[in-house]
This record gives C-alpha cells, structure tokens and sequence, in this order.
C-alpha cells in the first residue's frame, strides 16, 4: 500500500488557544500524562480578572492530575500595572503580561483565554469596574468563551462582597455569576449560536483563600489537597505551581517551590455543591459519550501495553483507536434526531473533536514522527509572498513512506513530481514551498487583534465579537500536514515560525512578523514647547519591500509643520533612513494636539510605527502602533539645569525631563558613595526604588548628605512591602496601600504659600486637569510634624488624604516624596504635572 503525505498551505483561520510553539513535547513523561488524559472527559474553568491571579497549584493540579481540560479566563490583559523589568505602560505591558500567562500555562497544561475588557488601573468598586468595562461586551465575551469551552465546573477566584479588595476582582465575581446561567440562557446573545450551542456548567464556585489580613476559608467548605506528588512529573503541583508563577516577571513574583500538603478551599455560589468529589454528577468517563463505554476499555489497554522503551508499538492500536472514535461518531450522529437532545449531541461532537487531537497528537508523539515549517526571513510586509521551508522525520521507524505536496486552492498551485518521496528513518526531509506560485500570499498585519483600532479606557474594540478569547491573533501563517499510517490519513497544522540560532542562548523561535510596506517612527512620544521657538521633530522609516512614495504630516490647527511632504525613491527591503519636520506653535496659548505621520508607499497609505520587545522569558513581541506623538505647547519655567537619577522599576521620567532641556545623569553606586553629588540641582529616584534596588540601604547616608548640605532629594512612589529599607527620608513616615484612582477626583491646596506649588511655576487648580489613569498611589501616613503636606486630595465618597506629596526641609537641603503618578502623566505630556514636576525639581536657593 502506497503511503502518503500532503502538505496544504494556506492562511489557517484556527479555533482554540494560538500558543507561539513548534512541534509539542513527545518525551515519555508527556506521552504517560497525556494517555492519562485521553480517558478523561470532562473540563474546568477558572476565573478572575488579571494576569497574576489565577491559582497555578489548583490549575496544575486539574490538568497535570486530575487531567480535566483545564482554562484561565483573565478578564484584563494587565495593562494598568506597573513593570519591574521595563519601562513598558498600559497596551505594552498588556502584551508582555500575554506573554507571560501564556508562558505560565506551558508550564501548569491550563489553556489561556482573555475577554476584550481593558486593566484601566485600580478600582476601588465593582460598580466603577462594570461602567467602564461595558458589562454587556464583557459578558457577552465571558458567554462566548463558556459556550465555546463548556466547562463541567467553573470556578472564581474572587467573591462579590469585596474581600478581594480590587474592583475588578470583584466585578469578575459578579460577571461570571451571571455568565453561568446566561451561557444556558437562549435568549441572551442569540447571535452567538450561529456558532455554538448553549452551554449550562453543572456548579460555579468560589475559590476561597487565606492571604494577607484576610482569610475566607472555613474547615466546613469542600476542600482538596492540591500539594501532591506525582512520580511522572517529579514534581509536586506545589514546585509546578512556583515555576508556572515565576513567569510573572513583570510583577516580580518569582516563587519559591513549595512541597507538602496544601489544601485549597471552595464554597458553592450556583449550581449543586459537590460532597466528595469536585466533578460529582459529572460523568468524566468516556461513558459519557453515547457507546463510549468501549473506547475507554481500549485506553486503558492502550495504556497498560504502553512500553516506555518502545513506544512506537503504540501507534497501530493509537490509529486503531482513532478510526473507532470516528467510526463510533458516524454511527451515532445518524441516530441523533432520535437519541440525543441538542445538548448533548453538541458535548458529543464537542468531546469528539477534544480526543480527536489528542489520539493523533499521541500517534506522531509514539511514532517519533517530528514535522516542522520555517520562513526564510523573520519579517515580511503586508502584500508580498513567504518563502516556507518545511522539514520532518521519522525517528522511531513506523511505516510512513511516499510524499506528495499539494498546494490546493486558488492562488497556490498543485507542486508536480512529488510523489513517491520516502519519508526516512533517518534523515530530515526537508519540502520547500520556494515556487513562485507555491508562496504564502501575505494579506493580514502582524497586528494584536485587539489593537487593530483605536479603542476607550475600558475596553478594546473587536472587529469581530468571535475573536474574543483569543490570546493571540488566530489567523497566524499555518501549514496543513496529511500522514497516512497504518493505511490511515491523518492531518496536523504547525504554525510558522522563524528559525535561529543565538551564539548564547542557542536556537531559538520567534513569530514570523507581517509589517506595513513601510513603518514610521517618531524619535519621541510627546515635544514640549514652551515659546514659539520651532523644534525638529525626526521620523524614522523602516522599508520591508521595495518602495517609492512620500511622507507627510496631517496638518493640525495651532501649529506650523514644513515641509509639507518628503518624497522618497528606490528604497529596498532592508534599508532605514530619517527625514525631519520642522514644528512650531503658531502663538503662545497652551495647545496640546496630535502629531501624525503618514507614509505613502506604492500607492497606498499607512501609518504605522515599528516596535519590537524583546525579553528571554518569552516570545519577541512585535506591532505596529499609530505613527504619532503629542505636541504641548505650554507656560513653562525651569530652574537649576543637571539631574541625578538613581533607577527604579523602570520609567520613562529621563526622557520626559530631556524634552524640556534637562541634563539627566544616571547615577551609578560609586559616582553616588565617591562623587561629588553637590554638581547635581536634584537628585530623582524612579518608581519602586526601595522595593527594587538592594544596594540603597548602603546609598543612604550619602543621600541623606546631599540634601543635608543644601540637595535637593525627589523620591518617587514606591510599595508599602516589601521595602529595602523603611528609613527613607530624614524623618519617619508609613507608605500604606491607599490611593487616588479617579483622575479627575478634585485637589484642594491646602497650603498655597508652599515653595513646591510656587518657585519657579504657580501651580493652581488648572494643573490637575486632563490628567490619564489616576491621581496617586500607596500614599503616606503617619507623617513626622516636619513634613509639609500642600495638597489634599480624595476619590470620591473616600476619606481625604495629604499623603500624595510632602516636603520636608532637612539641613540646607530639601526632602521630597511623592505618590503622584508622574511616570504615567509625563510620558503622556500632561502639561500641569509637567510645571509640577518641574517645581520638585526647583529648590529656591537661600
């Protein structure tokens, strides 16, 4: 019998979680777990609202153990925290912390799905939450997900009475309540079922939990011990668990591995609660598919046969078993007017199509069978065609021998004299699709789904409402593989990726990335100008394709932008170069307005920029953000000219401070022990400097030194715990978790005579409009008499607060410290936390 194999290329639009792999893992400890799982049929889904708060000992404990299909529905990507290992903010850090859940599920077995609601900061209500979020999107996209997934159980991690502190724990509280009975409910969103059927989970519960001052377990809940071993791993879910939440980088919640028992704790909120077991009345057995009963004997033959040493010896009765699944599947759909109710036929095939993959993915894990598809470059652009070269063999000597290409479709055509190729058993077989008609046709941007258009404070903007869930774009370049083993075809997708080798960290794969024909970028995020005085403004272009055409600038009222357009001829893929505009405020009047590049290039029009992130702990991160950036005219004075800046977590302060004609010097530990710290006006410590910077218990003294003999010391925000030293200014105060979370809540100055609000800019009320995200953070109490406190302020129906900025007078020197959020207002251009700022900056000399 002639055995063969087609290749089908094409843009695959894909169903389920898009992970940025290759071939998956087929060591024998996979192999064991996931024959495990093939005789398990039943599905659980947790939820909260952002990147962190999943439980990753219970998730690993219900894939690794249990080996129920297990999902973490994140509500937020994120993006209103802050980063310990960048500068990135708000859409960046969204993307980095998708990244890294993503990274965190490869290492629990959980799936990973996100709704379209954006982390717009800290909330202190669920009421605030659901407003911006609209609730109605969310929900709809927490249905869709349900429907899709069809969890067995559900379960929250945080209640709707508040413990969780955050607004958005709780309103994911509240949203999935609801999305429990709404996923069954046929009358609510109806347009979905054109895609999926109803779907009514058999219990939600509340993962209760014991951490900081709060405890909301009790020994009368159902509990299960989650702190086993599994001799197969060589791990307890516990060491699983620390090494899945280390992942969290940019919240620095490395762990350590734990060991032992460890109980988690439940309380039913809808549905039956369970006694004994967390899936009671859930039938998880293939007994639960009509004529399953004997599939699940032949598993488990399956799996006492299995030979660790010889696991090829597994494939014929795999390919058995997968035509028994299909053929047990034909017979019963044809009764299914007679047997089966919607629902269940819907759970038939749903479970159908799960252990479809999962039988096949065991088949070329057991056969040795290894198939992969590379790019020959890592970047192309929007219209061009990908050159793929595709590569496998046949390691464990199963029969699979004659090959065919088959491009199939309108605009990839059939490769003749292919066939009859040899799959060997020991050599890679490498296929390329380099004919001019066999290439990848490139028609989608390599741009987040859920970034594609501008979107609100609450919640991005889906093109499609089925995109939601997702964690990645699912219409990633794909290949189509066909095998026939054992006399059976079977078909596989790889994603491809490019392929290469770093001199330190080995090979390494990344995306292959689609890009506009030309990107633009501007050399900063926002100009400041405080005069009529014009300034360059650069833009970098970046060609991936052979190029002409022209850039330009959309005029904008209030200000003079020359020239009109930059033409540009003869570009090649590959080649970079700048051009600049000349931009001036026409008059004095604070303006704030958009600077937006657009690029012509072979006759159509973008306006892209480029940016790359690149961190070891996962995939490179590549999109094409608006080409644009702000221009703010404002009444500006400075004093003083050189700035000292001793790192923190990670802002862009430098820079913002460089716009308006500082000179910012980061200080190393010696220049700060040995050097003469009096040459600097002021010395700024950036976000989390004492959570983050270990060596500036032994800086102190020194610091203290400066501003004793007339320096002027800004200390920005930083957590109440853990702290390097609690000794952070000349006199006592408590940094506590307290905040201001409405930007636009009021500001009272409480003291209108203070240096800081006068010399060298007056600060009023004016100042503390069209501020973004929140006013303040982790603010302080508990101040020392000495500290000066000009201004109050509060969220509304909370308590006022002067924690936000004290002023202290210490020697000839000054003390500030400060919870108000500069690294989010400056970067943005916020005019009044600029002229603020400034003031910090600005000691009055004597």
């Amino acid at each position: 019998m002639m055995r063969k194999l087609f290749f089908t290329l094409s843009l695959l639009v894909v169903v389920g979680t898009v992970v940025a792999q290759t071939a998956p893992p087929a060591d024998i400890r996979t192999i064991r777990q996931n024959l495990k799982k093939l005789n398990v049929l039943g599905s659980v889904l947790y939820i909260a609202a952002h990147p962190d708060d999943e439980n990753t000992r219970l998730l690993a404990y219900l894939a690794q153990e249990k080996h129920y299909r297990t999902g973490y529905l994140s509500l937020t990507r994120g993006d209103g925290g802050q980063n310990l290992i960048g500068t990135e903010q708000g859409e960046l850090l969204g993307l980095i912390r998708t990244q890294e859940l993503l990274a965190a599920r490869r290492v629990d077995g959980a799936e990973q799905f996100f709704s379209r609601a954006n982390d717009f900061g800290f909330s202190k209500n669920p009421e605030e939450t659901l407003k911006f979020w609209d609730k109605e999107k969310v929900l709809g996209d927490m249905v869709w997900v349900i429907r899709k997934f069809r969890p067995d159980v559900m379960i929250c991690r945080f209640p709707t009475t508040g413990e969780g502190g955050h607004g958005n724990h709780t309103a994911s509280a509240i949203l999935a309540q609801e999305a429990f009975s709404a996923a069954a409910d046929p009358k609510r969103y109806p347009e979905q079922l054109k895609y999926v059927q109803v779907w009514q989970a058999k219990r939600l519960l509340w993962n209760t939990f014991n951490f900081g001052n709060t405890n909301t377990t009790s020994e009368d809940q159902f509990k299960l011990n989650v702190g086993i071993y599994n001799p197969v791993l060589g791990e307890s879910y516990g060491e699983l668990a620390a090494e899945s939440r280390s992942n969290h980088k940019t919240q620095g919640f490395g762990s350590a591995r734990q060991r032992g028992d460890a109980f988690e704790y439940f309380k039913t909120i809808l549905g039956d609660a369970p006694k004994a077991d967390l899936m009671d009345g859930v039938q998880t057995t293939w007994s639960r598919i009509p004529a399953g009963a004997s599939i699940g004997a032949e598993v488990a033959a399956i799996t006492k046969d299995f030979n660790d040493d010889a696991p090829q010896n597994s494939v014929k009765a795999l390919v058995g078993l997968l035509d028994k699944v299909d053929k047990t599947i034909a017979t019963d759909k044809a009764m299914q007017t007679v047997r089966l109710t919607a629902t269940a036929a819907a759970d038939y095939e749903y479970w159908h199509k799960q252990k479809t993959t999962e039988v096949k993915d065991l088949i070329a894990a057991c056969a040795g069978l290894w198939f992969e598809s590379y790019a020959a470059q890592p970047t192309y652009a929007l219209g061009d065609s990908m050159t793929v070269n595709n590569q496998m063999i046949n390691r464990n000597k199963v029969p699979i021998s004659g090959l065919k290409v088959d491009g199939g479709g309108e605009t990839i055509k059939a490769m003749t004299g292919t066939d009859n190729w040899n799959l060997s058993a020991s050599e890679v077989t490498t296929v390329p699709f380099d004919n001019k008609d066999l290439r990848m046709p490139l028609k989608v941007l390599s741009q987040p789904y859920w970034l594609q258009t501008s979107h609100n404070i609450g919640s991005y903007v889906l093109a499609n409402d089925t995109l939601a869930g997702y964690p990645e774009n699912p219409y990633a370049p794909k290949v189509s593989y066909i095998f026939n083993i054992y006399g059976r075809d079977i078909s596989y997708n790889r994603t491809v990726q490019f392929k290469y080798v770093d001199p330190a960290r080995g090979e390494i794969y990344q995306p292959v990335v689609i890009a506009p024909p030309v990107t633009a970028n501007i050399a900063e995020k926002a100009y400041i100008f405080n005069s009529t005085q014009p300034q360059t403004v650069q833009v970098k272009l970046k060609a991936f394709t052979n190029a002409a055409g022209s850039v330009s600038v959309k005029p904008v009222a209030g200000w003079k932008i020359t020239p009109e357009k930059i033409d540009f001829i003869g570009k090649k893929a590959g080649d970079e170069w700048t051009v600049a505009f000349t931009v001036a405020p026409t008059d004095t009047r604070t303006n704030t307005a958009g600077f937006d590049v657009i690029v012509t290039a072979n006759g159509k029009q973008f306006s892209q920029g480029l940016l790359q992130m690149r961190y070891e702990h996962i995939p490179s991160i590549t999109l094409f953000p608006p080409a644009q950036a702000k221009l703010v005219n404002i009444s500006l004075k400075t004093a003083g000219k050189k700035i000292g800046y001793i790192a923190g977590a990670g802002d862009l302060i430098p820079d913002a401070l460089r716009e308006v004609g500082y000179e910012v010097h980061p200080l190393t530990e010696n220049e700060i022990l040995n050097g003469d710290l009096s040459s600097y006006d002021a010395i700024v410590l950036g976000v989390r400097s004492y959570n983050t910077n270990q060596r500036l218990p032994y800086q102190q003294p020194r610091l203290m030194e400066y501003v004793k003999n007339g320096g002027n010391l800004v200390v920005q925000y930083n957590v109440n715990n853990p702290l390097v030293t609690r000794e952070i200014g000349p006199y006592p105060f408590t940094i506590v978790n307290q905040r201001v979370t409405n930007e636009d809540a009021p500001v009272t100055i409480t003291d209108s005579n203070n240096p800081v609000l006068n010399y060298p800019n007056k600060i009023t009320q004016d100042d503390f409009k069209d501020w973004i995200q929140e006013r303040s953070i982790y603010m302080l109490t508990n101040l020392a008499p000495e500290y000066q406190t000009p201004l109050q302020m509060g969220d509304p129906n909370d308590a006022q607060s002067k924690g936000a900025l004290a002023v202290a007078n210490y020697g000839k020197g000054r003390f500030v410290y400060t919870s108000l959020v500069f690294f989010r207002e400056l970067p943005a251009g916020v005019p009044g936390a600029y002229r603020l700022f400034v003031n910090l900056l600005s000691k009055p000399k004597n």
